[in-house]
């Protein structure tokens, strides 16, 4: 699977996930995209890729405890994508804890880019790949609003219930 992209259809409550990835060089897939119906920017399957589920057990799994409340972190491997910029606010969504909500304002704060810079941290959590176990649902607006969501509020909303967050 060097070097090949993979990827798989996954069902949850938020709808059926595409989840793409390249070999981790562990024997593990590293995952590039993880796309939900209708997101503004997803993934789209592209000639060559091949259908590979299994790639993706492990990874479904922890989606599945996830969703059932059992996990409330992912222990898998990323691919790494992004401007140097967009990984320093991705890195950020992976530090904001479970259950917990942050304001772009702080995530720009904790990047080094205030004032004008939340836009920019907005663009960047925008173009998330990794929806759902990159946590960008868990930011919202400094006035406690629930702001942009790739996949639409109301998946953001139901993802916040699922963590009782907020």
């Amino acid at each position: 699977m060097t070097g090949q992209t993979v990827y798989a259809y996954v069902g949850g409550p938020l709808g059926e996930m595409l989840l793409v990835g390249r070999d981790a060089g562990d024997g593990r897939t590293a995952l590039v995209s993880l796309s939900l119906p209708g997101q503004k920017g997803g993934a789209v399957v592209e000639d060559g890729w091949r259908h590979v589920p299994e790639a993706f057990e492990e990874i479904a799994g922890q989606l599945d405890a996830y969703f059932a409340g059992r996990r409330d972190r992912f222990d898998i491997p990323f691919a790494d994508s992004g401007t140097d910029f967009q990984r320093r606010v991705w890195r950020a969504l992976d530090g904001i804890p479970y259950g917990a909500t942050v304001s772009y304002g702080d995530i720009a704060r904790q990047v080094g880019s205030s004032g004008a810079g939340v836009r920019a941290v907005g663009t960047a959590i925008g173009r998330n790949p990794l929806l759902v176990v990159r946590p960008c649902h868990r930011v919202i607006g400094a006035d406690g609003s629930l702001r942009g969501y790739a996949a639409g509020l109301e998946r953001k909303e139901r993802l916040l219930g699922l963590e009782r967050a907020r």
